[in-house]
């Protein structure tokens, strides 16, 4: 039977991602690999975990051989903020990563190859609002560079050697159940931890930045639903806009104030601001919408009550979010 390979499994989307598929396929189906991240708990006893550097190929070659995978869900990436401390690396992980799972998904024959894009694609000189399905791609971070990269080779496989690739422009992630990972909008999941533990939050970027955002169950739905997409129907495959809801950082810390009383929030911008203004405020997302059905559970309210509900399950539990 062939199996399904989630590399970067320990990341943010990649922990939650591998529960949701060995929910649906079964928990030894479903084999994640991660590298230098720690598997969490859930991640180790729930299947098989093994660890994989994605640019060692022979290693990665041996794993899809010895495993008989038949798709994968590559996630393995250094995200926006820490690509910008070690560019060299990123390149290496993000392109030359993806370059090694797509060749090989071409030399085996895979069935399915998800690769996921980012709002980091876009640049300056974007449309900000919303960002249009196709335009202009000048992004400022190598993050973003690698991710132009590999939405096009992406497009090159399935054109050039008929490989099914697919893939997502994932904005902003909010998880209650994974910490940042060095992300440019990482402050809409800091902000949940400071305000339940100290009640006081210093945000990264400017009050009035708005930026595309997603709870964690819509982006689990919204990748599920292309891998499940009837090919017939995409004139798209790797570049897919989606969309969910857009709020500035005080509009944020509004809305956690309604639930956690007395919660302040102050503003002092880093290099971080800058990249989030490279980016667009909104996504067009009518591509997704027309070809396979995209449509989000959660708002900004909706996501707020239930991240705190399950936060605070957690810090019962724990006796604290924050180390």
């Amino acid at each position: 039977m062939k199996r399904i390979l989630v590399t970067g499994a320990a990341g943010q989307i990649g922990s939650e991602l591998t529960i949701a598929l060995r929910e649906r396929h079964g928990r030894e189906t479903v084999v994640a690999a991660g590298h230098k991240t720690p598997p969490s708990a859930a991640l180790r006893t729930s299947g098989p975990f093994i660890t994989v550097d994605v640019t060692d190929r022979d290693r990665l070659a041996d794993v899809v051989r010895e495993h008989e995978i038949g798709t994968v869900y590559h996630l393995a990436a250094i995200l926006s903020a820490s690509g910008e401390g070690n560019p060299i690396l990123a390149w290496r992980v993000n392109v030359d990563g993806l370059l090694n799972v797509l060749e090989l998904a071409r030399e085996r024959a895979l069935d399915r190859v998800f690769v996921p894009s980012s709002i980091a694609v876009f640049g300056p000189r974007t449309p900000r609002d919303p960002a249009p399905q196709e335009t202009i791609l000048e992004p400022t971070t190598v993050y973003g560079i690698s991710k132009v990269a590999g939405e096009l080779l992406g497009d090159y496989y399935a054109a050039r050697y008929n490989v099914d690739v697919r893939g997502l422009r994932y904005p902003g992630i909010i998880s209650s159940e994974t910490p940042p990972g060095g992300g440019t909008t990482d402050y809409a999941v800091e902000i949940f931890y400071h305000a339940l533990e100290h009640g006081a939050y210093t945000c990264f970027v400017r009050p009035e930045t708005v930026l595309p955002m997603m709870y964690m169950p819509d982006c689990i739905k919204a990748t599920l639903d292309l891998m499940d997409a009837d090919p017939s129907r995409l004139r798209h495959r790797c570049t897919f806009n989606v969309g969910a809801m857009s709020f500035s950082a005080a509009d944020l810390a509004a809305e956690i104030a309604k639930h956690v009383p007395g919660f302040t929030c102050a503003y002092e911008p880093d290099f971080r601001q800058r990249i989030a203004d490279s980016w667009p405020k909104r996504v067009d997302d009518d591509a997704a919408r027309e070809e396979w059905g995209w449509s989000p559970d959660y708002d900004l309210a909706g996501m707020t009550a239930d991240m705190i509900e399950r936060l605070c399950l957690r810090r019962d539990r724990a006796g604290s979010l924050l180390p």
